[in-house]
């Protein structure tokens, strides 16, 4: 996901309301975020689809590795020598 333009990738909702195919357009464009705003404030960020799909994916990989060192300082691991074992013993049957 690219930065954020600070110039061009803030809008009033009221503003994408009014030009919603524009700011789509815009998003698929430059693959940077859209920020909404209601009140002055931010409210929703909307997202190119593969943009969204690459922060899912990396969001997942990232809880998988933080699951692997929970395990690994739980020391519930294997070694090389015991993983290959294993595979050893069942392919070798």
């Amino acid at each position: 996901m690219r930065q954020i333009n600070l110039e061009s990738d803030i809008k009033p909702l009221s503003e994408f309301r009014a030009n919603t195919a524009k700011f789509v357009k815009q998003i698929k464009k430059t693959k940077r975020p859209l920020i909404l705003t209601q009140h002055g404030k931010s409210t929703a960020v909307l997202l190119d689809v593969s943009a969204y799909q690459t922060l899912i994916e990396n969001l997942e990989l990232l809880q998988e590795i933080q699951i692997g060192e929970n395990q690994i300082s739980e020391g519930k691991y294997l070694t090389h020598a015991q993983v290959k074992k294993r595979i050893n013993e069942r392919y070798n049957k």
